[in-house]
């Protein structure tokens, strides 16, 4: 049974208006911080800062820069929350009451 030396890995990062999707191989048990560097990534986007502001994850489940990779994972470089999930659907639902109430003129 012969192991292979490589693994495929893809390192991903998204902005709201496009996203870097970089294909490469690393040795087989490479961390996720070491695929992120292997793959240019940092370079290219020097706001990212994987020891304070950047969550990562491999398919969508966060996990820590040490995890070991397996074949075709897909590292993903999260943007930091610029605001709370909870309290946007909060506001976005008192809107809506409000609007319900109001009833206004007819167009």
């Amino acid at each position: 049974m012969s192991t292979s030396a490589f693994i495929n890995v893809e390192v991903v990062y998204a902005l709201p208006q496009r996203h870097q999707l970089v294909r490469i191989q690393v040795p087989a048990g490479s961390t996720v911080r070491e695929a992120i560097d292997a793959s240019g990534i940092l370079a290219r986007f020097p706001e990212i800062d994987l020891d304070k502001a950047n969550k990562v994850g491999v398919f969508g489940k966060l996990t820590r820069l040490d995890t070991v990779l397996r074949e075709r994972d897909r590292v993903e470089i999260y943007r930091p929350l610029i605001a709370d999930p909870k309290e946007v659907r909060k506001k976005r639902a008192e809107e809506g009451k409000a609007l319900k109430k109001g009833g206004g003129a007819a167009a």
